[in-house]
């Protein structure tokens, strides 16, 4: 028949086979203290399978943090980003909100409340899509111009803040721009953090993100971030936290790549700028 549709034989693929390719899981630590240890790995010990932990986000995974505005996502990014920088491994830091020299500014704050020394500054790499438009409206120039940075530096992680920005006024096609730079991410073989903004009118703790589910449907991890004013005495009284004041949480809504704490836990934000997890909500003393 003519015009049949041919198979696509190379992506008929044996499981066993790729097995024998995939590396070992490693854990990344984040730079954002309490997290590393809710992520697990589960290996065999005399034919048993036990569950221990991984020290940090899977390596290779593409991490979804998500939240409403002012829960933290750009302290995340920064935070990580100079993680890896400390860590020798560099990151490539997209920017698509904020012109770079004020994202500058806040990694120079958030390097100071980490303790690392001035230098580790020069393991992190900005690409300024924020002044740039064709870099948020244009992909294959925003992946040669990442092409350039990688080769350039030899930076093993890629942050983008916020994948939101790439599909602004066009969440239409917001599946296939993320699902684009996910592929990207594997081609380089790069661990990466990306942020998204949700509405107002998401459910807080939902990893639903502005233009749909297609975000989380598609990354490897997604971490949620969420805030509440207390307003009620119950409230004050489940959550601990006076009248008026403001409560965060986090929890990771899913990974592919590794086990991991489904817990909702409180996320504190520290007086020098930086996010520290907390125990899980209705912890026992000993747990907190």
């Amino acid at each position: 028949m003519i015009g049949s549709p041919k198979p696509v034989l190379e992506s008929i693929l044996g499981a066993a086979d790729l097995a024998q390719k995939i590396p070992e899981i490693e854990g990344v630590p984040s730079g954002v203290e309490g997290l590393d240890e809710l992520f697990y790995t589960v290996v065999q010990e005399r034919g048993k399978p036990v569950v221990k932990p991984l020290g940090g986000l899977p390596r290779r995974a593409a991490v979804h943090v998500t939240g409403t505005s002012d829960t933290g996502k750009s302290l995340f990014a920064e935070q990580y980003a100079l993680a890896q920088a400390a860590r020798g491994e560099g990151a490539i830091f997209v920017t698509v909100e904020t012109p770079a020299p004020f994202v500058d500014a806040g990694l120079e704050q958030r390097r100071l409340a980490m303790g690392l020394a001035r230098d580790v500054l020069a393991g992190v790499t900005l690409v300024d899509a924020a002044s740039h438009g064709v870099l948020r409206e244009d992909l294959p120039t925003l992946f040669a111009t990442l092409d350039a940075a990688f080769e350039a530096t030899g930076a093993r992680h890629l942050i983008v803040d916020s994948l939101t920005g790439l599909y602004e006024a066009r969440e239409v096609t917001a599946r296939l721009t993320v699902r684009k730079v996910y592929l990207y991410t594997k081609e380089k073989d790069v661990t990466a953090v990306f942020t998204s903004q949700k509405r107002s009118s998401h459910e807080e703790l939902s990893a639903e993100a502005a233009g749909g589910y297609a975000v989380s449907h598609i990354l490897d991890a997604t971490i949620v971030l969420a805030k509440r004013l207390v307003m009620t005495q119950a409230q004050s009284k489940l959550w601990g936290v006076p009248l008026g004041e403001v409560v965060r949480f986090l929890r990771i809504d899913g990974c592919r790549l590794s086990g991991h704490d489904t817990r909702t836990h409180y996320l504190e934000l520290l007086p020098e700028g930086l996010l520290r997890v907390g125990p899980p909500i209705g912890a026992s003393s000993s747990e907190a």
